[in-house]
């Protein structure tokens, strides 16, 4: 294993215990992990935040068993040790990467095969906001959704950070894109990032508003998180062929539903989550985005939009901001001193 100097064996990270409210989580210390066979340990500066944490937090997301305990599925930082192996990176390298766990801590473990450079220009903030949000609406609007030019997508919540991120997905590709969202200061948020039209659900009508915005034609691909209350409606907006695509279920995923539309109109119903994936699935969608997406970005474009950062001490805070509803785009915590 080729390693850079580790002033210690233990480490700062967070700790949940057995799961409840924010206020479970903890600083604690526990020992460096070690690189195995094609892996490498980074020397985390920044870790994003996202919702499988908490629902993980909170004891209803269970890691893989082969995964670290620990919270975290994205960070940015150095390259501190090389496992057997691994000749892509070399120590000292400044990366970023989806990790299988662990990213609440200063050193996280993860294969080589899923970190990708720094993009020129960006800081260790703006990165580590970077991979959970592009695999997942890569892996989600590309893969599966087969979002194409001309086209047009609908994305619900659409001011979190995978919204933000499909807004600007839709338009590399060249799709119009509507969004929902909770409230007008969000709606303009998203259309100054580039959303064509942006409904705010709790004055509009969501499927009346999107009729509208589409002389009744609807939409050729969705973008789910909310689940069950949208899903007939979803079904009714989408146009023939078109492909409804879920990703979470924030208010449910059972009850009582029609399905003749899917039938009717050859509705392809699907979604995905990203942890189960296996190691080489995700490579792939790594090698996607560092052909397709980490050019545009170290060009400047489709960059990420980082709305508050915490003390890894303060995981408790971040945490209840992004319970709250009250961010716009990605949560961050900053772990290097």
């Amino acid at each position: 294993m080729n390693s850079a100097v580790i002033p210690s064996e233990s480490m700062h990270l967070i700790e949940h215990g057995s799961g409840g409210a924010a206020e479970c989580m903890h600083l604690a210390q526990a020992a460096i992990p070690v690189p195995g066979p094609g892996e490498v340990l980074i020397q985390v500066a920044c870790a994003g935040v996202n919702r499988p944490d908490i629902l993980q937090r909170a004891g209803s997301y269970p890691p893989p068993v082969d995964a670290s305990p620990i919270l975290g599925l994205e960070v940015s930082g150095r390259v501190a040790a090389v496992g057997a192996g691994v000749d892509e990176w070399k120590v000292g390298a400044g990366v970023t990467a989806l990790v299988p766990g662990g990213g609440y801590a200063e050193y996280c473990v993860t294969p080589a095969c899923h970190a990708l450079p720094i993009p020129q220009g960006l800081d260790f903030a703006q990165a580590a906001a970077l991979p959970e949000n592009w695999f997942t609406v890569w892996a989600n609007l590309v893969d599966l959704g087969r979002l194409a030019r001309g086209e047009r997508l609908l994305v619900h919540g659409g001011s979190s950070g995978i919204g933000l991120t499909a807004i600007h997905l839709a338009k590399h590709v060249g799709a119009e894109v509507v969004v929902t969202v909770g409230n007008d200061p969000k709606a303009g948020f998203c259309r100054k990032f580039g959303a064509d039209h942006a409904i705010n659900y709790h004055r509009e009508d969501f499927a009346e508003m999107v009729k509208t915005f589409t002389a009744g034609a609807g939409v050729d691909v969705i973008l789910d998180m909310v689940g069950a209350p949208y899903f007939q409606r979803n079904l009714r907006l989408l146009r023939k062929d078109g492909r409804l695509v879920s990703i979470a279920f924030l208010e449910g995923s059972r009850g009582e539903f029609d399905l003749l539309p899917i039938m009717l109109k050859r509705l392809t119903c699907t979604g995905s989550t990203m942890r189960s994936r296996s190691v080489e699935e995700k490579k792939s969608i790594r090698d996607a985005l560092l052909a397709s997406i980490w050019p545009r970005l170290a060009a400047g474009a489709l960059l990420p939009h980082v709305c508050a950062r915490f003390p890894l001490a303060e995981a408790d805070a971040a945490h209840r901001l992004m319970e709250s509803g009250q961010h716009i785009g990605k949560i961050v915590l900053d772990v290097a001193p």
